[in-house]
């Protein structure tokens, strides 16, 4: 939730190998190309492409309804505190040198790890203030409106240059979740993106199951060419190939097979439920290049049928990432109490090299990078 440092972190330390992205004039110059392609390519839409959609969007108001809905009415804030650990062995560190070196520098490192100590109060409408503190530091990262920072205690600096909330920030959880989901509708349902299909139906533990089928080709992986940006990154599921498995009476999904060959990307999620149609557990079979290997999540809810806790763990050969959060919902906390201003007599910095020191003193912990003599600052790290 809001946490885009934990996501730099993440995605440094587990995407795969990607080289700086191009300048302006070459992504406009390249993007007029695709874009025609892609107005070509758009499929018609057909009764058996709106059946899909329509049964898609059955699902999505199930999820709504089973896993959030009316125990988030009114909800307002939630309070998130725990741990967070990212473990590398040393093939994947040195991996890593060499990519973010574009093979200047030789890794040699036995591997690494980083435990994160977590808290923060976040509010549905973007209001935020986030502690971090472990092997790299510790973080104070607010905002509150169009106010906020970023504030390293090592380093005694901060910067006021933060994402701002956007424009549509609903008010509760209850809107907030159903907003996500409003988010894959926009790509799944009403875009004409993905050719969709049903695919017929199955017999499985006294279940029957539809099984829907979305598709948008990707051009196949490369790995000499990993040219993208973090927000490409992330919005790896925009493309590519959805295979849903729902039950045909709760329309809750049971088993989700996504793919996105260029981007390497492979994940089948089976589901579980407990009482009252609520997600218990994911169990995840990940072939996701540099990331193959199993995962799991792991939900608890309190009396009031609130999400109270959730765990997960993603590992393979190289690498793991694990984290525990308890979670304290609210109605009447108010965003007062998040500062405003940073520490008095802490240096303002600029986000790049606020954001480049950063990762220069995650690098002394986990990637090894500066007994390799590897100057981050020469590396192009950016999340345009």
């Amino acid at each position: 939730m809001r946490l885009s440092l934990l996501s730099l972190l993440l995605t440094a330390s587990l995407l795969p190998a990607q080289t700086p992205a191009p300048t302006k004039a070459t992504k406009s110059a390249s993007a007029k190309a695709p874009a025609k392609a892609q107005a070509k390519a758009t499929p018609k839409t057909t009764p058996e492409a709106e059946a899909a959609r329509q049964a898609l969007l059955k699902t999505l108001d199930a999820i709504d309804s089973g896993w959030f809905g009316q125990p988030y009415q009114g909800v307002s804030s939630v309070q998130m505190q725990g741990t967070l650990g990212i473990a590398l062995s040393g093939a994947a560190i040195n991996q890593k040198v060499d990519s973010l070196s574009q093979g200047q520098v030789q890794g040699n490192s036995q591997g690494g790890q980083a435990n994160l100590r977590v808290k923060g109060i976040y509010f549905a409408n973007g209001d935020f203030k986030t502690d971090l503190a472990g092997d790299f530091g510790t973080i104070l990262y607010t905002r509150r409106g169009n106010r906020g920072f970023l504030y390293s205690k090592e380093q005694n600096a901060y910067t006021t240059r933060v994402d701002m909330p956007p424009s549509d920030a609903p008010i509760t959880y209850m809107s907030w979740f159903r907003q996500t989901l409003n988010d894959i509708k926009a790509v799944y349902v009403d875009s004409s993106t993905f050719q969709a299909r049903v695919a017929g139906e199955e017999a499985a533990g006294g279940r029957t199951l539809e099984r829907l089928v979305f598709n948008a080709p990707t051009q196949g992986w490369d790995a000499k060419k990993r040219e993208q940006s973090l927000a490409q990154s992330l919005g790896f599921w925009k493309r590519g190939k959805l295979e849903v498995s729902v039950d045909k009476a709760t329309r809750q999904p049971q088993r989700l097979d996504f793919r996105n060959d260029e981007q390497g990307v492979h994940t089948v999620m089976d589901f579980s439920y407990g009482a009252g149609g609520k997600l218990q557990s994911v169990n995840l079979t990940n072939s996701s290049r540099g990331f193959e290997g199993p995962g799991w999540l792991r939900v608890g809810y309190g009396p009031d049928g609130l999400m109270s806790n959730v765990a997960g763990e993603l590992a393979s050969q190289d690498k793991r990432v694990s984290f525990a959060m308890d979670l304290a919902w609210s109605k009447s906390r108010t965003a007062n109490d998040i500062a405003a201003i940073p520490p008095a007599g802490a240096t303002k910095r600029g986000r790049e090299e606020m954001e480049t020191q950063l990762m220069v003193g995650l690098a002394g912990k986990i990637f090894d990078l500066q007994r390799a003599g590897l100057n981050l600052r020469s590396v192009a790290i950016s999340g345009k």
